[in-house]
């Protein structure tokens, strides 16, 4: 017993379990901004007879098909994507080119097998071609 309970109180098991929860907490909150404001106001100004998407369908053989709720659950889904785009995605995206940067300056590619060996190397460490380091090339 007491293995999983150290197991469960590990940090990455604690963050993921916050990280979940305030996804979902956010998923309705984003599902209500459609659902109570978007979609009524592009019904509005869209001349619509119903307030609300959701009602929004069409009947074929009797089979009624609510393309409206579809389409509240596709704009909630778009716009979470932006918010994780946003504020995740490119963010990590910026850090890590960052990073890159700083590691470009330290390494350079072999020219014969193209992998990132140390600037100042003499000898890349997996085709093992001569090189000439950086600080002995000729200035021009």
């Amino acid at each position: 017993m007491g293995g999983f309970k150290q197991f469960l109180l590990r940090g990455n098991i604690v963050e993921l379990a916050v990280a979940v929860i305030i996804g979902a907490t956010f998923s309705g909150l984003v599902q209500a901004l459609v659902t109570d404001l978007v979609t009524p106001l592009i019904g509005a100004i869209t001349g619509g007879r119903q307030p609300d998407f959701a009602d929004y369908s069409f009947t074929v053989n009797g089979s009624r098909f609510l393309y409206g709720d579809f389409l509240n659950h596709l704009l909630s889904f778009l716009i979470i994507a932006a918010v994780v785009y946003w504020l995740i995605v490119a963010p990590m995206t910026r850090l890590i080119s960052l990073f890159d940067r700083n590691k470009a300056a330290t390494t350079k590619q072999c020219p014969e097998c193209l992998s990132d060996i140390p600037a100042e190397a003499r000898r890349c460490a997996n085709c093992t071609v001569v090189l000439v380091p950086d600080s002995e090339k000729p200035r021009q």
